[in-house]
């Protein structure tokens, strides 16, 4: 089909409409906030690329672009820190692509017959109907930015262990002997945590965002979530207390959204990233010197491990187990070490499957490993 500029934008704002209630109803202001970013960066592309490019659109042509503007969605959203969980982020974008494809191919033309002919323009309710998304866009804004939770600025040195039970931002400080956090929608960022059993400790709450903190002299675990779901970037994780010590633990939280760990840098514990009987996503973090396991996708959860850095970790690498089901690429694995017990599952092993458990790996890098990639006890590796 030959679109005109207005054909493009009025189909896209139209299209919308079921992305943007959907949005609404959920109440969540991640949720209208990345309907506005899809329609910011759709339109944009109508504009500067879709129509000096395309004079003319095949129906094939719906595929690629649209992995291109969710490309485009995912890594906006990720560097304008909009919490969505992927899940929900997927699940609109879905909607919106979807919805498009209906009402350009099936909806539009009955309505208009002359819709093909007029380049996707529709009119009179074309207009309207653009004005109508406008105001819902901007009206829903306003509306969420409104109820925000409140935000904590915190001065100096405060003494814990803070528990948190209404939604807010906490930001900045140094706070002794730990955060606990019990309520959904709270968002933690550029805090450091000193002692505590549990640094920042996470329970029953989800659409909970941890951004760059710094962790330090904690006793069993840098961050335990517990039936939660979180959003972790860019922590920092150290100096433990005991030799027991995990820098991220995430179990029990099948039944919540999808959780992230991303950017963080872990060293001298004896579980890096641990997860049990959860969905997380963990990317691009940089684990160092464990005494254990350094990232652990364990008891039948449904992980995704990538991009991430293991230096100088003792028995393994990254090991799937317990009947999970684990997708590991694009990961380097340098200088695991065997721990000195006659253990096959712990001599230096890079990546591993173990017990039951179904891991697909690809395109990792594997430098000075002994064990290399192992699949163990009735588990399977699918490269």
């Amino acid at each position: 089909m030959s679109y005109t500029l207005r054909g493009r934008i009025e189909t896209r704002l139209a299209a919308s409409l079921p992305a943007l209630a959907l949005a609404l109803a959920l109440h969540r202001w991640w949720a209208v906030e990345l309907v506005a970013l899809m329609l910011v960066v759709g339109v944009l592309l109508d504009t500067c690329v879709y129509h000096r490019a395309l004079a003319y659109q095949p129906a094939w042509a719906a595929l690629p672009l649209g992995a291109l503007e969710l490309a485009l969605v995912y890594g906006l959203m990720r560097a304008l820190e909009i919490a969505a969980p992927l899940g929900w982020a997927l699940a609109l974008y879905g909607s919106a692509w979807l919805s498009a494809q209906l009402c350009a191919h099936a909806l539009f033309p009955r309505l208009r017959l002359e819709y093909a002919q007029s380049g996707g323009e529709l009119g009179a309710a074309g207009a309207a109907t653009a004005a109508a998304v406008a105001l819902a866009v901007a009206g829903g804004l306003g509306a969420d930015y409104a109820v925000r939770p409140p935000t904590v600025h915190l001065h100096g040195t405060v003494r814990g262990p803070l528990v948190i039970r209404h939604a807010e931002t906490l930001t900045g400080g140094v706070v002794l002997g730990g955060i606990r956090v019990r309520a959904n929608g709270v968002r933690i960022e550029h805090v450091t945590v000193v002692g505590g059993d549990d640094a920042i400790d996470v329970e029953h709450a989800q659409h909970v965002v941890i951004d760059d903190v710094r962790l330090i002299h904690f006793r069993y675990d840098g961050i335990r979530v517990l039936d939660a779901g979180v959003m972790i970037h860019d922590c920092s994780v150290s100096a433990p207390r005991t030799a027991l010590a995990t820098g991220v633990l995430i179990a029990y939280s099948m039944g919540r959204p999808m959780s992230m760990v991303d950017g963080c840098t872990i060293v001298g514990t004896r579980e890096g990233i641990s997860t049990h009987s959860s969905m997380v996503d963990v990317t691009d973090n940089h684990v160092v010197g464990t005494t254990a396991r350094a990232i652990s996708l364990s008891e039948m959860s449904m992980d995704s491990a990538s991009g991430n850095r293991v230096e100088g970790a003792k028995g393994i690498g990254i090991v799937c187990m317990d009947h999970s089901v684990c997708e590991i690429h694009h990961n380097t694995i340098a200088g695991a070490e065997a721990d000195g017990v006659d253990d096959p599952s712990r001599a230096g092993v890079a990546i591993e499957s173990y017990f039951y458990a179904q891991a697909r790996v690809s395109h990792n890098t594997v430098i000075a490993s002994p064990g290399g990639v192992r699949a163990l006890d009735e588990s399977v590796i699918t490269r």
